[in-house]
């Protein structure tokens, strides 16, 4: 009997201590309200009813969290534990027991067990909030965007655009291996106004893009070369009267020079020549940093005087036939000779390698502006040179009046190359400032309605020229015209005939540039009420170059039929 006694007895204690904690759930239930809610599903953390012991009535409290963090040492014991007042377990074993922190205490537990580790995590959780990239490795991988992703990126933020924007970033895109070639088209005519538009194709992806270029609103008849990723605009007209129309009637000749640069889509302006021209003929050619077009002009000036006294030989040409004379004489080799000698090639081929070692900052590249139209629109013979370096236009000599009107010219191994409507060929030579007579085996055949087309690239020169072609030899059959490519030999001068291109020569100011292995091309023309264009590419790296078509009638059905006339064409590697 006093076994069952003393049980009832702790049962009654038992309930007592029920009842307990219920009231102080409930006063804690109301206070939990007050306070924010907080996210329980974060972090869950492993509470237990805690056991329960008696021995004097009421129930000791403990909490053991130990498990969800795996420390045992961090277990929270009750100040009425076995371990620490020699307590037993009353019901039950250890594990069992009632879950006591309903309606808030399990909130306050976890807070109050949890803080420690909230305050090591919040650290963490901002870093990742900030992470980011460092500049160097930003920049590599923003160099290797294509151009349109590229201007896409330059939009994320102000970080990016200019970082983008820096002369180290350009330079490393331009000794990169991720640029592609773009053709840039200006002179577009649209509803016989200067649509003050740059179409440009990128030829890697074969879409057309629109730049608007309000700097040439109301210009035409301008020229272009490119330096680099850099594309120079000299020269043009526009019209007094109706000002943005193609007009001729009334108009101004232009002497300025604008630069537009494809990747900051910026521009600038430069020096303006000393005369005003329209549709000059352009070469653009990288010199060596000592280059000086004022001393070469001031010996120049010498040399003509010393000729003029004697009475001998012509007043622009150094000796011209001397380049006759070397064919006959091939083994033969004079040092004042003014022609082209195999001894110079590798003299030049050595210095254009220092020359593209060195930074952008100790690089020196000229322009040089030949013929054209004057204010009057008559024929000229003058010629400009323009110094990067200086900012300066410089007058070169003149070519002489029985060469005829230049109608083509190109860069090739420091020499700028030019070729008359008359079928002669010229060259200046940059670094010595002297023009140089060509006399070559007999210039191909051609049309003389269609004007040769110079082009230069990897040291090779090449002109495009319509003839005439026999039918196959069948009686009866008509002739057609074809356009050829032909390359000049620039140890024998002699011409060869490399490749035959695919379209008929139906645009007779058709445009052709080169750069690298490759020579673009576009023609335009209006046949049924339509204007079409077709461009093309040659490759000729490869054994029996042949033509391919990289686009066809996607930019010119919406322009006039004057564009086929005004239109000028440059190729950037982007």
């Amino acid at each position: 009997m006093a076994d069952d006694n003393c049980l009832r007895q702790d049962f009654e204690a038992l309930s007592v201590s029920k009842r307990l904690m219920r009231s102080v759930s409930h006063k804690l239930r109301k206070k939990s309200l007050k306070s924010e809610d907080e996210d329980v599903n974060a972090i869950r953390v492993s509470l237990r009813c805690l056991t329960l012991y008696g021995r004097g009535g009421g129930c000791k409290v403990g909490a053991d969290t130990s498990e969800e963090y795996g420390d045992p040492s961090s277990r929270r014991r009750s100040s009425a534990s076995e371990e620490g007042r020699g307590y037993g377990t009353i019901c039950g074993t250890e594990e069992t027991g009632v879950d006591c922190f309903s309606y808030g205490v399990k909130e306050r537990f976890w807070k109050k067990n949890t803080r420690k580790d909230l305050e090591l995590e919040e650290p963490t959780y901002n870093s990742r909030m900030h992470i980011f990239l460092p500049d160097d490795i930003l920049e590599m991988c923003l160099v290797r965007l294509p151009l349109t992703s590229l201007m896409n990126a330059r939009l994320v933020c102000k970080k990016w655009r200019n970082l983008t924007s820096t002369s180290r970033f350009l330079q490393m895109r331009r000794e990169g291996l991720h640029h592609y070639p773009w053709l840039f088209l200006f002179g577009a005519v649209k509803d016989g106004y200067c649509s003050a538009e740059i179409h440009a194709l990128d030829v890697y992806q074969d879409q057309w893009h629109k730049i608007e270029a309000d700097n040439l609103k109301g210009r035409f008849m301008f020229s272009v070369a490119n330096i680099l990723e850099d594309v120079y605009i000299v020269g043009g007209c526009s019209s007094l009267t109706n000002f943005g129309r193609v007009d001729k009637s009334s108009f101004k000749t232009h002497k300025g020079a604008l630069v537009f640069s494809p990747l900051t889509k910026s521009w600038r302006k430069i020096a303006s020549m000393k005369y005003g021209r329209s549709m000059p003929i352009l070469g653009a050619s990288e010199v060596h940093p000592d280059f000086s077009a004022t001393q070469g002009h001031q010996i120049r000036q010498e040399r003509r005087f010393n000729r003029s006294r004697t009475g001998g030989g012509l007043d622009v040409y150094e000796d011209p036939h001397r380049l006759s004379l070397r064919r006959q004489q091939r083994n033969t080799f004079d040092e004042n000779d003014l022609s082209f000698s195999s001894a110079r090639k590798p003299h030049k081929l050595v210095r254009q390698k220092i020359d593209q070692s060195s930074t952008k900052s100790s690089r020196r590249f000229v322009v040089i502006a030949v013929g054209g139209l004057g204010s009057w629109d008559e024929p000229l013979d003058s010629g400009e040179i323009y110094d990067s370096l200086s900012n300066k236009w410089t007058e070169i000599q003149k070519l002489p009046t029985d060469f005829g009107i230049v109608c083509s010219g190109t860069v090739c191994n420091g020499i700028f190359y030019v070729y008359s409507e008359s079928d002669k060929l010229a060259g200046y030579d940059i670094e010595r400032g002297y023009w140089i007579g060509i006399q070559t085996s007999p210039f191909p055949p051609r049309v003389h309605e269609y004007y040769p087309k110079l082009v230069s690239c990897d040291g090779r020169l090449f002109m495009l020229s319509v003839s005439w072609c026999e039918g196959d030899g069948q009686i009866g059959r008509r002739n057609k015209a074809v356009r050829k490519l032909w390359e000049l030999d620039l140890m024998y001068l002699d011409w060869s005939e490399v490749s035959v291109h695919p379209d008929a020569p139906m645009d007779w100011n058709a445009t052709f540039v080169a750069d690298r292995n490759s020579i673009f091309g576009v023609e335009m023309f209006k046949i049924f009420g339509q204007v079409l264009d077709f461009m093309t590419m040659c490759d000729v790296s490869e054994k029996g170059p042949n033509w391919r078509h990289i686009s066809r009638n996607q930019m010119a059905h919406e322009l006039d039929a004057s564009s086929c006339t005004t239109k000028s064409l440059a190729v950037v590697y982007l």
